[in-house]
């Protein structure tokens, strides 16, 4: 055999090989009837929870898969496993979800989109999920790196996983016209949440979840599960019960000595706008404390980010002291130092352990503090909330 007769034969038997996964992804697609893919800046993991769990309470056979914090598959009992990564996250991890759940028999798969470039976005949906129903929860400042340079341009990238003759929903207000036109080309009808739906969403209905929940989260996937025929007060009772993805924003009230510190987890809010709603609904929510804490969890790999919440901080309501814990945190410093920041309110706790980043703040707090993490969940952001959550007084009654 010739050089290229083997280099031809070795060709085909891949595009072989390639035609029959295709083929026997697209069977596994088939066995599940209903697939909601949930994409957005903020809320996501969110949204992908609370849509599983009132599919779950109503009795469908459903699973879920979110990126979020930790990256998690959803069994239809509720139970929750890791999803396995032999190295780096990859989009085609989607294909092994897909297969997990037609083999666990779901009649529903709710699975957050892990892509960020928009071609991936576009892939993810297209090729391994082609959802039944869309979710775009919002399009806000993030990943500009990747998907700006400007905010529009983050809600035409987000768009790359509208379904194809499906139903897309969103909680997005200001590129709604941008996910109007997307939703059109691809023959998909489009429910936007809006503000008389999220105002539908009472305070008594949200004091039933164990964390602190966006209305607009509550809203938009109870849009979801109205479509698939779920009564609303059952769809309530099963996201109230569910457990909440490990970012999402939660208070730890601690007693350190005789100072009283409530530690509020902002982590997970990665954008400005959203960053900085958490910040002043913490102060409003906090207003007796003497001090206020600001710890912003950089990461040098996302120097961008940390530039970006250096720019806008200087503008919000003031802490007392501004923790820098991760690395890279130069990146914010330089940028809010420009534009106000009083250095001298700036403390420097870049790669310490958890351990010693507490006691630095403990050494900020007086005789009571709010103090809020923001910028980044991973590495010393989870790690810091659990040392806050493990040392958390007992409720009340």
């Amino acid at each position: 055999m010739t050089g290229a007769e083997l280099i031809l034969g070795v060709t085909g038997a891949v595009l072989a090989a390639g035609a029959l996964e295709r083929a026997r992804h697209e069977r596994l697609l088939r066995r599940i009837p209903v697939r909601v893919h949930v994409n957005g800046t903020r809320g996501k993991s969110s949204v992908t929870r609370l849509i599983a769990a009132a599919a779950r309470a109503a009795g469908r056979r459903t699973c879920a898969k979110t990126t979020g914090t930790l990256a998690r598959m959803i069994l239809p009992d509720g139970h929750e496993v890791p999803v396995f990564r032999p190295s780096r996250p990859n989009v085609i991890e989607q294909l092994r979800i897909v297969r997990t759940a037609a083999e666990l028999d779901a009649e529903i798969l709710v699975v957050e989109c892990m892509a960020v470039q928009p071609e991936l976005q576009w892939v993810s949906e297209s090729k391994f999920i082609r959802a039944t129903h869309g979710v775009i929860t919002n399009a806000r400042a993030d990943h500009l790196d990747q998907m700006g340079p400007t905010e529009n341009d983050v809600a035409l990238a987000l768009c790359g996983m509208v379904p194809r003759g499906g139903r897309l929903f969103t909680a997005e207000r200001r590129h709604l016209a941008t996910l109007a036109a997307a939703a059109a080309d691809r023959s998909s009808s489009l429910c936007a949440v809006g503000d008389a739906d999220v105002a539908a969403v009472s305070q008594s209905e949200l004091a039933g979840f164990r964390y602190k929940e966006h209305p607009d989260n509550v809203a938009l996937a109870l849009a979801v599960t109205s479509d698939l025929g779920i009564p609303r007060d059952v769809a309530l009772a099963g996201m109230q019960a569910a457990a909440p993805d490990p970012g999402a924003l939660t208070e730890h009230s601690i007693d350190f000595h005789g100072r009283h510190v409530v530690f509020v987890n902002g982590f997970a809010a990665n954008d400005p706008e959203s960053t900085q709603q958490i910040w002043r609904m913490a102060c409003e929510r906090h207003p007796s404390v003497g001090r206020r804490i600001a710890v912003f969890n950089c990461r040098s790999d996302r120097a961008e980010r940390s530039v970006q919440l250096g720019e806008v901080y200087p503008s919000w309501p003031q802490a007392d002291a501004v923790v820098l814990i991760g690395t890279g945190t130069f990146f914010f410093a330089r940028a809010a130092v420009a534009r106000g920041l009083d250095p001298a309110r700036i403390v420097y706790a870049e790669e310490m352990d958890v351990s010693r980043v507490f006691e630095t703040l403990m050494s900020k707090v007086g005789r009571s503090a709010m103090v809020m993490g923001m910028g980044n969940i991973g590495g010393p952001g989870l790690e810091l909330v659990a040392y806050f959550k493990n040392r958390e007084l007992p409720a009340e009654g």
